[in-house]
């Protein structure tokens, strides 16, 4: 299904403008042929998402990784101000065994990248990344932390460790209470960010002597961040996470404008993904929280004629 289901999208954004699917029981429905295997399912694009596409960057050379290393980003130039600078850049070197040979690239970029060590490179766009697995090595040495899988100290609903007195939040904590079926922890800022606030609170009432419920932000996972100067917005189970294949999508998608993915279980809503201007989080937000049953407006659901904002008001 998810093989069929990349080359609907692929064909579809390709030549129509706008594209709307109603994709029903993933893992049952006969999958196409291609290069993938049988076990990839799932609601995302998938690791096929790019076949039949001709994706190149700016400058095509062999798929060699180049690592700098004992350095920062200091600054970044758009091209414009890169040239109006006078700037050189580097090109990548080809030979790892001789990196001390440096040769000015005369290629345009549309960005370039200084680091701290003084180079400057070219590039298509930059991607600004930061690991993800939980830095414990301070704090378990003499400590008998209660340890989740992953690594993370394990806190429950309160954000209180295995250890009295003893509080986690971020990336380094691994929540081990029974979530909420629309939320599942992802080591993003915003929720580190929900989990400190979250925990203060926490150890202010336990000082007092005071109860606390739950935040609200852990009812739901939302995500709203920026990609390609597209608004991105996350809710819920939105690549249908531990649903397994019975569940359903809802696809709709206007070309270079917008695109809107529901992943629906049992006539409910249970995630979504909302990429440009679409006015929709609100809506969805409320919907996958009140878990109505949606079963009898089909594909009326997304579609653009139909005003669901004060539909569901």
């Amino acid at each position: 299904m998810q093989e069929q289901q990349n080359f609907l999208l692929q064909s579809s954004l390709l030549k129509n403008q706008r594209l709307m699917l109603h994709i029903k029981e993933p893992g049952k429905r006969k999958e196409a042929k291609t290069k993938a295997k049988a076990s990839n399912v799932g609601s995302a694009l998938g690791p096929d998402w790019h076949e039949g596409l001709n994706l190149k960057g700016t400058k095509e050379f062999s798929h060699k990784i180049h690592i700098e290393t004992m350095c920062e980003v200091k600054k970044i130039y758009l091209q414009e101000e890169f040239t109006i600078l006078k700037k050189e850049s580097l090109t990548f070197p080809r030979d790892h065994h001789n990196k001390l040979v440096k040769t000015t690239d005369k290629e345009m970029w549309p960005v370039y990248v200084e680091l701290t060590n003084e180079k400057i490179y070219g590039c298509d766009f930059i991607v600004s990344a930061t690991g993800v697995t939980p830095n414990i090595e301070p704090f378990v040495h003499g400590n008998n932390f209660n340890l989740a899988q992953d690594g993370g100290l394990e806190v429950d609903d309160h954000m209180h460790t295995s250890l009295p007195d003893i509080y986690a939040a971020g990336d380094i904590c691994t929540a081990s209470w029974h979530p909420s079926p629309v939320w599942q922890q992802m080591r993003l800022w915003t929720q580190a960010r929900q989990m400190g606030w979250y925990a203060a609170k926490c150890m202010a009432a336990d000082s007092l002597g005071d109860s606390i419920d739950m935040d609200f932000s852990f009812e739901l996972f939302a995500h709203v961040t920026k990609f390609f100067n597209y608004k991105v917005v996350l809710l819920g189970k939105y690549n249908a996470q531990g649903l397994g294949s019975d569940h359903e999508l809802m696809l709709r998608c206007t070309k270079g404008q917008e695109y809107v993915k529901v992943v629906m279980q049992n006539g409910r809503a249970m995630g979504a993904v909302l990429i440009g201007e679409t006015d929709l989080e609100e809506t969805f937000e409320n919907l996958i929280l009140n878990q109505m049953n949606l079963s009898s407006y089909g594909e009326d659901l997304l579609d653009p004629d139909i005003d669901i904002e004060d539909y569901f008001d």
